[in-house]
């Protein structure tokens, strides 16, 4: 059974730092592509940051400079280290787990959330 299992979110005051962590697990075949994706009360869920296999980043505008996504490959497991946060920043967080080849597959975590006070 696949899971993916996020930790690391919380309640901080803006300009303050969070790390979320996540986990997979039951994934018997390579990934391409692990991420983060965000979605704010009353707005769509948008993409945070990926990390592909070979290191690849790709941000948000949003977040460019202050979000920093890393990933252990051998323990499929993705980070998002978050610094500067602010108010805009509070939403559920995501953890996404891709595969493009075939066979594709596409894993996505219960989420966490992300309260950035004012």
């Amino acid at each position: 059974q696949v899971q993916l299992v996020e930790s690391g979110g919380g309640l901080v005051p803006a300009g303050g730092s969070l790390r979320l962590s996540c986990a997979a697990s039951g994934i018997m075949l390579e990934l391409d592509a692990m991420g983060w994706y965000r979605q704010a009360p009353g707005k769509q869920r948008e993409l945070v940051a990926t990390i592909t296999s070979g290191g690849r980043t790709n941000y948000a505008d949003s977040v460019k400079g202050r979000f920093t996504i890393s990933r252990d490959t051998a323990k499929n497991t993705v980070y998002l280290q978050m610094n500067s946060l602010k108010p805009e920043d509070t939403a559920v967080y995501y953890c996404n787990a891709e595969r493009r080849r075939w066979p594709p597959f596409d894993y996505w975590g219960q989420g966490t959330q992300v309260t950035v006070s004012s």
